[in-house]
């Protein structure tokens, strides 16, 4: 029982895979960024586009 203890201190007190972790966090927000941004472009293309075409006829 006091190996595990052991063990699992030695598991909380390592930081080596925090840096991924964190990075893995800053790539997913800005990817929902990302994703929101394009998503709102297309509605503003769209809406431009619905506009000019009846110009057009």
């Amino acid at each position: 029982m006091r190996q595990i203890a052991t063990m699992l201190a030695k598991f909380s007190r390592d930081e080596r895979g925090a840096t991924a972790i964190e990075y893995g966090f800053i790539a997913a927000f800005m990817t929902v960024a990302v994703v929101a941004l394009i998503a709102q472009i297309g509605v503003n293309v769209g809406e431009l586009t619905s506009r000019i075409i009846p110009g057009l006829k």
